[in-house]
């Protein structure tokens, strides 16, 4: 069974963005770039809500990424993505389509799908849905060497207590702190 691997970039104070939905702080370098590229080739199926789409949909396909970051923009407009939305009436980036159903109902017959893994970036939230329901596989959190003071808190909403286990960390050299988590079955 393929699965769902959730990634978000956060603050120390567990923010996944800015009071007026700013990412600036994210940290990427080249390093993380390495990284993105092995976690991409991994994957076949990438799933966001409306508002990330519409911000990945926005920066992916446009010369300056492609310029800036060809491997990784290669990656991201070639991979399908699956956009879970009630205000779009459709989707332009290449290979997107788009699905106005119960997203939970959707991911579990996309992960008893053949295939690679799925991934979910931000979409906070489409991810309390599916966390909600168990169909996160993996969590893979960076921590990025920040305190914003205000935002967006990245699980807000989540009505049931999720028990995690470590199962891997990375320091980069820029102080990103990625911390990898799979859910303990009770």
């Amino acid at each position: 069974m393929r699965k769902v691997i959730f990634q978000n970039m956060l603050t120390l104070d567990g923010l996944f963005e800015g009071p007026q939905h700013e990412i600036d702080w994210h940290t990427v370098d080249a390093e993380f770039n390495e990284y993105a590229i092995a976690l991409n080739a991994e994957l076949d199926t990438l799933l966001f809500g409306r508002r990330t789409y519409e911000l990945m949909a926005a920066y992916w396909p446009s010369p300056e990424a492609r310029r800036d970051d060809p491997l990784v923009a290669d990656m991201m407009n070639r991979l399908q993505k699956v956009v879970f939305s009630r205000m779009l009436d459709h989707v332009d980036w290449e290979n997107s389509r788009l699905v106005k159903s119960d997203p939970a109902v959707e991911v579990a017959r996309l992960k008893a799908l053949p295939g690679k893994n799925m991934a979910i970036f931000g979409s906070a939230d489409l991810s309390t849905t599916l966390i909600q329901h168990r169909l996160i596989d993996e969590y893979r959190l960076f921590f990025n060497p920040i305190i914003l003071g205000a935002g967006h808190p990245a699980f807000k909403g989540l009505l049931d207590r999720i028990p995690l286990k470590l199962v891997g960390s990375k320091i980069f050299k820029s102080g990103l702190v990625q911390l990898n988590y799979q859910p303990v079955q009770v």
